[in-house]
């Protein structure tokens, strides 16, 4: 009996790992974008774009569009999930943290009372 292989995950996380690929999803965020439209916000050739793209389409981070010859690419918010839930995880150590940050500047910035001799 052949093994059936399982269905592979979308690798979100190592598809943000690389900076261009988070600034590429910063610039997709606001609108849809052509290869070349993006290829001119980055020092590396259009194929090297296009690999990148290439990492956020199979991790589900952005939709493809062909409009003639052309392709355009569009943020998938819903892609960020796996993110945002692994950072949830984190969220009430943050929270704490933050708490006694903001707890003792609001006392280093009281200012003390003199007592008179």
């Amino acid at each position: 009996m052949p093994a059936t292989a399982s269905p592979r995950l979308p690798d979100v996380f190592g598809a943000i790992s690389h900076p261009a690929r988070r600034q590429m999803l910063d610039l997709l965020r606001d609108s849809e974008r052509s290869v070349s439209t993006l290829t001119r916000s980055f020092r590396m050739s259009r194929p090297a774009v296009s690999q990148h793209l290439r990492v956020l389409l199979d991790a589900g981070l952005v939709h493809e569009q062909r409009h003639g010859r052309e392709r355009r690419y569009r943020l998938v918010p819903a892609g960020l999930t796996p993110v945002r839930d692994w950072m949830a995880h984190y969220e009430r150590y943050w929270d704490q943290h933050l708490g006694r940050l903001q707890a003792l500047l609001a006392r280093a910035e009281t200012p003390k009372t003199k007592t008179s001799p």
